[in-house]
């Protein structure tokens, strides 16, 4: 710690000296007119006419040699050499170059050419500071390793490791993909409220806020789902929203407590309407990432070009657990639950053991695309009943590449259901539960009016970008993951 702050006020003291020499360490603009990959790109040409060409960003390496240095220059596009003299800039401006380092942000102008060693290079004639950096770069310019330190600082992760703007580059490609594939498709998108009187369309733990004007309790949305099926009550056919939900829950790879989410429905739609959007927007994602619908994630690899595999939640756990499991009362389930020293709460409802016994039984075998569907009523309040199956709902989750990345159901649109739904998690899990679904008296008021049959879905865009980058945790597809409070940085 001691030499890293020894090198900070070395940094302050060259940026006290730039000032004594009539420079302003952070001027406001700077006009450039080309990239380092440009320059790569047309040097030939850029070099036989001696283009005198203008490019601004880090430098990276710098390398004194007396009146002479060689810097790596890195912006948006990439890196290139230049070559920086006496005799090219000026004694006077060449003193100002000595205050330069590892970090800052300058832009140059100067010839392409091409070094004795064959590197393509720009010849400085002159320069201008457009940012000194005060704090030196991680480990010598030679990349930032630790991850607790990458996530709090993305900014230098982002310096430093091209690897990761890559893939943040892939997550924004993705977004773009499913835009465009809903777009095309005749669906608006719409925005609805992050700021709620009540929370629902999933079961999670709210965070909670308070708006003083109207002295009343607010939550963060955990999912969009009311407000816009309550869209298509008000005749919108098929809509969708792209944007941030909140659950105050645990992190580890798969959570964030902050994630985005695209939630998409449609009218005169059912739940295997949505397993087809499912198949067409994974498809066209990696067709855009990869050109192939074969996909490899943590070194195995996936075809999505094949129809996804459809299993039934309550056969595949029927048949591991060895018996019907909806014809077991809750002491044979919790039975089976405590055979494989698996703990539950004293309210777990059956579906909520269910859910856990699956978990622990059979997701861990799924690994080809998949769609879990025909989930237990108990545990999916907002999806409409399987006819001919009582106790079973038009419910799937989609896995890809073993990862759970989402949820769907045909809609229930039977306002009298609807409600009695509602009172049963409230009295499964009590009043005072804040993971409950809220009996939402406005929501079933305009279910009243009428909702025409509906497919609804909901895709997390950080697990899939995690899947389709290849990368092995949430927190490295979101550009600020939620982290612990660390001690203020050294000065």
């Amino acid at each position: 710690m001691a030499d890293e702050k020894q090198l900070i006020k070395v940094r302050y003291d060259k940026r006290a000296m730039l000032e004594e020499l009539g420079v302003n360490p952070y001027p406001t603009k700077y006009d450039r007119d080309t990239m380092a990959a440009a320059v790569h790109e047309n040097f030939e040409e850029w070099s036989a006419e001696e283009r005198l060409v203008s490019i601004a960003g880090r430098l990276m390496t710098v390398r004194k040699m007396g009146k002479a240095s060689f810097a790596n220059l890195k912006d948006r596009s990439g890196t290139i050499q230049i070559y920086v003299t006496t005799d090219n800039v000026g004694a006077d401006a060449y003193t100002i170059w000595k205050r330069l380092e590892g970090g800052d942000l300058v832009g140059v102008r100067g010839i392409p050419f091409r070094t004795q060693k064959g590197e393509i290079s720009l010849q400085v004639r002159e320069f201008s500071v457009l940012a000194k950096s005060l704090r030196p770069l991680p480990e010598k310019w030679h990349g930032l390793k630790d991850k607790e330190t990458r996530y709090r600082q993305r900014y230098v992760d982002l310096i430093v490791n091209d690897d990761v703007r890559a893939v943040f580059e892939k997550r924004a490609l993705i977004v773009r993909v499913v835009r465009n594939y809903l777009d095309e498709r005749g669906f608006l998108e719409v925005e609805t409220p992050i700021l709620q009187p009540l929370y629902g369309g999933a079961s999670a733990r709210p965070f909670t806020t308070h708006h003083n004007t109207l002295d009343m309790k607010l939550f963060l949305r955990i999912a969009d789902e009311l407000y816009l099926k309550r869209l298509i009550v008000g005749g919108y056919e098929k809509v969708y929203e792209i944007g941030k939900d909140f659950r105050n829950e645990g992190m580890d790879k798969t959570h964030n407590p902050e994630f985005t989410q695209l939630e998409l429905y449609e009218a005169y739609a059912d739940y295997n309407t949505m397993m087809e959007h499912v198949e067409n927007i994974m498809r066209a994602i990696a067709m855009a990432l990869h050109g192939s619908t074969t996909i490899t994630f943590q070194g195995r690899e996936n075809d999505l070009g094949k129809p996804w595999t459809r299993l039934s939640f309550v056969d595949a756990l029927s048949e591991k657990v060895g018996k019907d499991v909806l014809a077991l009362s809750n002491d044979e389930l919790r039975a089976a639950a405590k055979e494989r020293h698996i703990e539950l709460p004293d309210e777990a409802s059956n579906g909520m053991i269910m859910a856990e016994l699956f978990d622990v039984l059979v997701e861990p075998g799924i690994q080809d695309p998949t769609f879990v569907l025909d989930f237990p009523k108990e545990i999916s309040p907002l999806a409409k009943e399987r006819q001919g199956r009582p106790g079973v709902v038009e419910r799937f989750e989609p896995y890809l590449c073993g990862m759970e990345i989402g949820n769907a159901f045909s809609e229930l649109n039977d306002p009298v259901e609807q409600r009695r739904r509602f009172e049963a998690q409230l009295e499964l899990r009590g009043p005072e539960s804040e993971e409950a679904q809220q009996l939402d008296e406005d929501y079933l008021r305009a279910l009243e009016y009428g909702m025409p049959p509906t497919g609804g879905l909901g895709i997390g865009i950080d697990r899939i970008s995690v899947v389709f980058a290849d990368q092995p945790s949430i927190r490295d597809v979101i550009l600020f993951p939620q982290m612990r409070p660390e001690t203020a940085p050294s000065k």
